[in-house]
């Protein structure tokens, strides 16, 4: 690695975690395109979403229970899903 590099690496470890790791996923995509339909603009919205699962913000539902909820919700207008 050049000395160059090795700064930029030393200067990244700096940062705060969440811009080290946006500054990952950039770099990575600049070697190896994401899959389609998956934009780099998504890791920050992910990182949140997950943080938010382990804080315990948010909670799990199963889809079956989600679908059922909303088809109530819909009932509940005199509208239906599908």
């Amino acid at each position: 690695m050049t000395q160059s590099a090795t700064d930029l690496f030393h200067a990244v470890l700096a940062l705060p975690e969440p811009d080290r790791s946006e500054f990952v996923e950039l770099i990575a995509v600049s070697v190896e395109p994401p899959p389609p339909g998956l934009h780099p603009s998504w890791g920050p919205e992910l990182r949140r979403r997950v943080a938010d699962l382990d804080a315990g913000k948010t909670k799990c539902v199963p889809l079956d229970e989600f679908l059922r909820g909303i088809d109530e919700q819909l009932a509940a207008g005199g509208v239906t899903r599908g």
